[in-house]
């Protein structure tokens, strides 16, 4: 070897000496550098056809195999996602028949009383325990000598039940303790659950209540279109028999 040669071998030791270890690749290195070279598994797609994963079940598996689970599996997921969706409108189609039949139904009413059975009937045609209305005493005139004192409930007095219940929201469904049940359905017996909403742009009028002997029958998580249709139809019904303060 020249002398030359001895020298550029040495220098080539001396830069190698000189540079930082190569640092440890990461989950986020790979991602950018892979987000930066879109190519890369065209480069390499004969060695990526070689490559092979963990699998919980099956050990190992390609990764091709990996990737065409992952589309059957989101694929699958999509299909129950549009099933779902049109079992949805089917219902949805169901209760709006309903709701129209029921509006033309109180709006034949020749007095509240009578709107207030027809609403009652209607529930219980549905298999519910009833339907009952309260009104809350700062927002109509119904006291003294009115004939539906009865539907009167405070203001004041349901707010604690309102805060604890339903927050923010118009709608409460589940169970309420005896209490409350006092309070909203003093007159009702054996009810293991309800459906609770507020009447009002801000929950300012009232509140429709859809009692269940079944404690299951209402639970938090299910649907509301019918009922909050229900409460922004009812005042304007309501309005026909009772004076807004």
């Amino acid at each position: 070897m020249s002398h030359i040669d001895e020298s550029n071998v040495a220098d080539e030791k001396r830069t190698a000496a000189q540079l930082p270890l190569a640092t440890e690749l990461d989950d986020d290195m790979v991602l950018q550098y892979l987000l930066q070279n879109p190519d890369f598994f065209i480069r390499n797609s004969r060695h990526i056809e070689q490559m092979h994963i963990p699998h919980p079940v099956k050990g190992s598996i390609s990764l091709v195999e990996w990737q065409l689970g992952r589309q059957r599996h989101q694929i699958g997921q999509l299909e129950e996602e549009i099933t779902l969706l049109m079992e949805q409108a089917a219902i949805n189609e169901t209760l709006f028949g309903r709701l129209i039949e029921l509006q033309a139904n109180l709006a034949a009413a020749t007095s509240l009383q009578d709107m207030l059975n027809r609403l009652q009937r209607w529930a219980r045609g549905l298999g519910l325990a009833g339907a009952n209305v309260r009104l809350f005493s700062e927002s109509w005139r119904i006291g003294a000598p009115s004939d539906f004192t009865h539907l009167a409930l405070s203001r004041a007095a349901f707010e604690p039940l309102r805060i604890q219940r339903l927050g923010e929201s118009h709608h409460y469904l589940g169970a309420l303790n005896g209490p409350e049940l006092l309070l909203v359905l003093p007159q009702a017996k054996a009810i293991g659950s309800v459906a609770l909403s507020l009447m009002g742009e801000d929950g300012e009028l009232g509140a429709l209540v859809f009692s269940s002997r079944d404690p299951q029958h209402y639970e938090a998580g299910m649907g509301t279109v019918m009922l909050n249709q229900l409460a922004k139809m009812l005042p304007g019904l309501l309005a026909r028999w009772i004076e807004r303060v």
